[in-house]
């Protein structure tokens, strides 16, 4: 599986961790920055472009996820939901990783590296990436409401 990361000055000890950990483990890691720290570095563009990754690379079958990290994780959550197609979701412990997938199918996760030690961080990340999407027709029928949304503005009951 591809996994596209990005961070701000916050996640970048995490990031760098992941990438080197999760590569290991047999993932391909693709780093969307930043590659240096600088306290006042812009998360949007990082978690953007992921973002546009996961979702290029699923256009063409790739089985592919993302991880954004900043200190919260909440801005680049947000910063990756405004792309078309992306689910991003807020994991804060294993419930919330592993629901984010089972139920909503969320194609990226964010983290805040400073919410969590390095270990906790990693169990989370780990968590998200392992948990498959359930399939069940309630959750699929949900998430297509959030694709119709998302795609004509048009709100279905």
């Amino acid at each position: 599986m591809r996994v596209h990361i990005a961070t701000d000055h916050a996640g970048l000890e995490l990031s760098a961790h992941l990438i080197t950990h999760l590569a290991a483990k047999g993932f391909e890691m693709v780093d969307h920055g930043p590659t240096a720290y600088d306290a006042e570095d812009d998360y949007p563009s990082f978690c953007i472009n992921a973002a546009l990754a996961v979702v290029a690379d699923r256009a063409t079958g790739l089985d592919s996820l993302g991880i954004v990290l900043g200190g919260s994780g909440n801005g680049e959550q947000i910063a990756a939901n405004k792309v078309v197609g992306i689910r991003a979701a807020l994991a804060w412990n294993l419930d919330t990783a592993r629901l984010a997938r089972e139920h909503n199918d969320a194609n990226v996760v964010a983290v805040g590296g400073r919410q969590h030690s390095l270990e906790e961080a990693t169990e989370i990340i780990e968590a998200f990436l392992a948990e498959p999407f359930s399939n069940v027709e309630r959750h699929i029928r949900r998430i297509g409401k959030i694709a119709t949304y998302e795609t004509t503005g048009e709100v279905v009951a």
